[in-house]
């Protein structure tokens, strides 16, 4: 059934929402079978997730990530959603020793992750180092400052944190039903199913698109990252999309691909980010994180 901008449709032991947004499709898998419930869910999920893209999106104008991007080095005012992210950020950023960086999106001026032997040239890569460091960024609860030429790019972070968004919307909106919040592979579950049976989550193998491996969740949030569909091949050498801030090259001996099992799918996305850009070093990265791992080379 097809209802303005998304669709429920009916399955087995449960009823499909899909949208699509956040250049992702969006799904929602609703346990009861209520269908006027499952169209209110999608519904709202489809609302909160356009909101949150077209806030803090860097692809659309004049939204709060335009208006900072595009400020010419003058403060900008913000409000308490974009704090805490900025907050959330700078957590990442310290706990990667600097490598989770979210002023290093300018760097896609140079690069194009399209499967393609085209790399960039070295000096188109120098003249963009100078516009990368969290350092750099100036902000508090009302404003922040990003010195003309650097730019902010909540894409390491904002489809996930949508995922959690949408799943805490659905706990609100219906406390006693189980919904797995589905967008492009990031994934939030909002609680135990009634029949105490787990969702089966299927994860891709990085060595092979037709593979999957197939993992039971009861609620919490899973994340996967890795360079499967979006790389570079020069002389039969990978280059992932994984970019190191510091040299502005992709990162070396860096995974395949990570998923991260934890209890918000925020936490997940950004540590499997995290461990790809430790390259060799993971699974050390992962160790003391008291979360599942599993780690593809």
């Amino acid at each position: 059934m097809l209802i303005s901008s998304y669709s429920i449709e009916q399955k087995s032991d449960h009823i499909m929402g899909r949208f699509w947004a956040m250049a992702s499709p969006c799904e929602l898998l609703i346990e009861p079978q209520d269908s006027m419930l499952a169209n209110h869910l999608t519904s709202v999920a489809y609302a909160e997730t356009k909101r949150i893209e077209q806030k803090f999106s860097r692809y659309l104008p004049n939204n709060p990530m335009a208006n900072i991007n595009d400020s010419q080095g003058k403060p900008i005012a913000i409000d308490n959603e974009f704090f805490r992210l900025l907050e959330l950020a700078n957590s990442c950023f310290q706990l990667s020793d600097g490598l989770f960086d979210i002023t290093s999106g300018v760097l896609r001026q140079a690069w194009t992750f399209d499967g393609s032997d085209n790399l960039p040239s070295p000096d188109a890569v120098k003249v963009l180092m100078p516009f990368i460091g969290w350092g750099k960024v100036k902000y508090d609860q009302s404003s922040i400052t990003v010195a003309k030429g650097m730019e902010l790019d909540f894409g390491g972070m904002g489809k996930e944190y949508a995922v959690d968004c949408v799943a805490k919307l659905c706990t609100e909106h219906a406390p006693t039903t189980s919904v797995v919040v589905n967008f492009g592979g990031d994934i939030q579950v909002n609680r135990a199913r009634h029949n105490k049976q787990p969702w089966y989550i299927g994860i891709e193998s990085p060595d092979d698109a037709e593979a999957t491996k197939v993992l039971k969740i009861i609620s919490g949030g899973l994340a996967t990252s890795g360079d499967a569909r979006r790389y570079l091949l020069k002389n039969g050498k990978r280059y992932s999309h994984i970019l190191n801030p510091e040299t502005g090259y992709p990162v070396k001996n860096a995974a395949s691909s990570v998923t991260i099992a934890a209890p918000h799918c925020i936490q997940a996305g950004l540590l499997a980010t995290m461990a790809l850009l430790k390259g060799p070093n993971a699974e050390v990265f992962l160790e003391p994180q008291d979360v599942k791992f599993w780690c593809y080379r």
